[in-house]
């Protein structure tokens, strides 16, 4: 407590703290007030909180962790019982573990981890599984002297002889490919600093295409391209992105013929195609950008298919012919339905692989190219997530998914599209005696206040009594499309055997129920995102899933943003909440065309700049939204280095809080002082974070 009160007064009446010993007796922090006025479209808005945006100024840093101090005194009393949860974590998971391997260009790829190591251990073997194992990337080695390390996928040269692979020490997705010699084991001269993961081999065997983001926004940008040998300050510029409403990367095909470029943003796209084996050769368009249009692509023989939006909400399938893929040359191959999303396809030599999401699943639709036998994979339970895994191979009948439920463990098959057999190559182990048989999932339908009816995805451990006095952990995200399905966690194991029920809610801003799903919860309409989860709480609490008094949300990120609208809107319906890096501070931020991921965003959230955009998105931004009633118990998490939400947002929000909410309830603010968006990465660190959270959870509900 003594540190505590000296590092308060290094922070020049930053904030303040009683001498009373730790607990309930301690008070928080209170930051102090420098009103910032911020004026536009004649509304004046004043931002006490405006300071803590400077990362460099020691009081900020201060205040950080005098808010880490806090929480931690606050949740003292539940250490055990955090201690406790992190060892269920540790039991349950297998420690020494390998992923199942897959064949490509002669060599079979696997990761495997290391009871005690925190992070995998990249390998291969040649021909065999029985051959010698080579290790491609230890990336426990890459951390020692860290406190922070993500090394991204490696990335293989075509004569498998040479491997590139990024590594990032901070947080702030600022990487360094790094190169080493797969033959003879030796690092390469060779480093490409700060820029992004993203990166793919030419056909030459020493070229190498990555793209590099802007030093302030950190939009990815440019494309470079760089040789084998030569300093990476010589690497030719080969893309510029100039619309700053779009960001960039690299790819190369499965067919191996291709490097593209795709420029996107969320509502536009734009592809770029250069024959890899012509590595100084000029990209050419494919499809020239145009407002609303859509588009991704891959290549098969002498066409590129294409994943379009053109006359198609919820996309078709198109080809095109390499000579001349223009729009004018399109021809459908999959046509549009109303009510079914098509997603992402899979190419084989005899198969297409195509994913379609209706009814808030995604379902497997298999194609011979012969035109006879089409038929959809089956999976045999009411909620599920199951995606397409590694399948670099063209001529093999085999296609290898990975499937989960609420209650099946990742699961990885190889599916043999001929034969309709299933091989399981691997299911993951479940340690502590985990019984899949001893769990229930279900789906729910809520009805919004619209009438739109939501799906929800929800758990629960055999032997629960719908009988309205259990606890409820509702997850729910809502934005970008990006659809939340109902995949396998074993963290929340511990939650559904101390009587919890666990629920997804597969709101507005998904892409669940289709693209409409998604149009109707973004930009004008976002609100439905929040009076979606609100309906789904609600909905489980009248069906007698859940206590009334018993309800907890979660969400991270954009989900962040949907837990401090949902605390605004309705407060009195949750007893707590986590919020993880919380996108909060809406209107400032997308303002702000110098931070990352604003301009890139319009069309998510609207240009506010334009007054109906800024009306519309300050009746929901949560910071702005604060105000002077009963919030229930908070736990918010963020990063000094996230590259994607600011850190400030989440400690202005708690500032806020603090000074306006009407209540006694738990407002805590944990900082990784050396982690950025995804927070740490270090697996152990991970698990106790997780383990952190679930002990707020459980010492609020009584557990």
């Amino acid at each position: 407590m003594i540190r505590f009160a000296v590092l308060l007064t290094v922070a020049a009446g930053l904030a303040t703290c009683s001498d009373q010993d730790k607990g309930t007796n301690m008070k928080p922090p209170v930051a102090k007030v420098v009103p910032q006025k911020l004026e536009r479209h004649g509304n004046a808005r004043i931002d006490n909180y405006f300071w803590l945006r400077d990362r460099n100024n020691p009081e900020v840093i201060a205040y950080l962790k005098a808010e880490n101090s806090y929480t931690e005194a606050m949740m003292a009393g539940a250490k055990s019982v955090q201690e406790k949860i992190y060892a269920e974590f540790k039991k349950r998971i297998k420690q020494t573990d390998m992923s199942v391997p897959f064949r490509r260009d002669g060599f079979y790829y696997y990761t495997r981890t290391e009871e005690g190591k925190d992070y995998p251990i990249y390998c291969r073997k040649k021909g065999s599984l029985d051959a010698p194992e080579q290790i491609v990337v230890d990336a426990n080695k890459e951390a020692e002297g860290h406190k922070f390390c993500s090394v991204q996928r490696p990335v293989i040269s075509s004569n498998s002889d040479i491997v590139a692979y990024p590594v990032d020490t901070v947080g702030r997705r600022f990487y360094t490919i790094r190169f080493k010699n797969l033959s003879t084991g030796d690092p390469l001269q060779d480093s490409i600093p700060d820029v992004t993961e993203n990166a793919a081999w030419a056909n030459d065997n020493k070229t190498l295409f990555y793209a590099k983001q802007h030093p302030t926004t950190l939009r990815a940008y440019q494309v470079y391209r760089h040789v084998l040998g030569t300093d990476a300050s010589a690497d030719v510029l080969v893309f510029e992105e100039t619309d700053e409403t779009y960001s960039c990367q690299i790819f190369k095909t499965k067919s191996k013929k291709y490097i593209m470029i795709a420029s996107y943003q969320t509502l536009a796209s734009e592809y770029l195609y250069l024959d890899a084996s012509t590595p100084t050769g000029e990209f050419k368009v494919i499809e020239p950008r145009r407002r609303g249009h859509e588009y991704s692509v891959e290549h098969f023989e002498d066409h590129f298919y294409i994943r379009t939006n053109d006359h198609a909400k919820n996309f078709r399938l198109m080809k095109a012919p390499v000579a001349n893929p223009g729009l004018a040359n399109w021809q459908e191959v999959i046509g549009h339905r109303d009510d079914v999303l098509l997603g992402d396809i899979e190419i084989f030599r005899d198969f297409l692989i195509v994913e379609e999401r209706s009814n808030a699943l995604i379902h497997l639709r298999v194609r011979p190219w012969s035109g006879t036998g089409e038929h959809y994979i089956d999976f045999g339970e009411p909620a599920y997530a199951v995606f397409a895994a590694e399948n670099p191979e063209f001529d093999t009948p085999l296609f290898r998914y990975r499937y989960s439920s609420l209650t099946t463990p990742l699961s990885v098959f190889d599916y043999n599209m001929k034969t309709r057999e299933k091989t399981l190559l691997k299911r993951e182990e479940v340690r502590g005696g985990f019984d899949s048989a001893n769990y229930v999932t279900e789906r729910e339908w809520a009805t919004a206040s619209d009438g739109q009816r939501i799906p929800i995805s929800l758990v629960y451990r055999k032997g629960f009594k719908k009988d309205g006095t259990s606890p409820l952990l509702v997850y729910g995200y809502g934005s970008y499309g990006i659809s939340m399905d109902a995949e396998f966690n074993p963290f929340v194991i511990s939650l559904l055997d101390r009587g919890f029920v666990y629920a997804i809610a597969h709101i507005r801003g998904g892409q669940e129920m289709g693209r409409r799903w998604y149009e109707d919860g973004r930009q004008l309409t976002k609100m439905h995102t929040f009076t979606d989860f609100i309906a789904a709480a609600e909905h489980l609490v009248k069906q007698k899933y859940a206590s009334p008094d018993l309800v907890f949300a979660k969400g991270g990120s954009a989900g962040g943003l949907l837990m401090g609208a949902i605390v605004n809107i309705r407060p009195q319906l949750f007893k707590g909440v986590i919020a993880n890096v919380p996108f909060v501070d809406v209107v400032t931020t997308m303002l702000d065309d110098s931070i990352p991921l604003t301009t890139g965003e319009y069309d998510e959230w609207g240009n506010p700049n334009d007054k109906p955009y800024y009306d519309y998105i300050l009746s929901y931004s949560p910071y702005d939204q604060v105000k002077a009633q009963k919030y229930p118990n908070l736990l918010v998490t963020t990063g000094l280095h996230d590259s994607q939400v600011q850190y400030w947002e989440p400690a202005k929000w708690v500032a806020k809080l603090r000074s306006t909410k009407t209540d006694g309830n738990l407002l805590l603010l944990k900082t990784k002082m050396s982690a950025g968006h995804g927070g740490a990465s270090a697996r152990y660190e991970r698990w106790r974070d997780s383990a952190f959270e679930y002990a707020f959870l459980l010492s609020l509900a009584g557990r």
